[in-house]
C-alpha cells in the first residue's frame, strides 16, 4: 500500500523525535498556499544534531520516493533554521532561539495541527 503525504509527514515527525528533536509539531498547510502540503517543525540542539537529522531525512526521502528539491541556511549563521523541502513536505530544523522569533505555529495558526 502507497502511503499518503500526511502519512508521510507524520513518520518523518517520528524519525525527528527519536533522533532527540524537541517540540515535533506537523501543520497541514495544503489549503494555505500552493507549494507545499505540510510542515514538519522540529526544534534542535546544535549544528551537529541537525546534521544528524537531515542525514535521517534524507534517507527517509529515498526510501520512501521523496525528491529533495532544496536544504537550505535560513539564517546568518547558518545553524538557527534549516529547510529541508521535499516538495509536498517542508522540514523546519530551527534553534530554540530561532524557533521563538520566527514563530511558524502562529504565523501558519490558520493551518491543521496533525502533532
Amino acid at each position: 500500500m502507497t502511503k499518503t503525504d500526511k502519512e508521510k509527514a507524520l513518520e518523518i515527525a517520528g524519525l525527528m523525535e527519536d533522533g532527540k528533536g524537541r517540540d515535533v509539531t506537523v501543520l497541514d498547510v495544503s489549503e494555505l498556499n500552493s507549494w507545499t502540503d505540510f510542515f514538519v517543525i522540529v526544534t534542535i540542539s546544535s549544528g551537529p544534531h541537525w546534521q544528524g537529522l537531515a542525514r535521517t531525512i534524507k534517507e527517509y526521502a529515498g526510501n520512501n520516493g521523496l525528491e529533495i528539491h532544496k536544504v537550505d541556511k535560513k539564517s546568518p549563521q547558518g545553524d538557527d533554521w534549516n529547510l529541508i523541502d521535499l516538495g509536498t513536505i517542508v522540514v523546519h530544523l530551527m534553534s530554540d532561539d530561532a524557533r521563538g522569533f520566527y514563530e511558524l505555529e502562529k504565523l501558519w495558526h490558520a493551518a491543521e495541527k496533525l502533532r
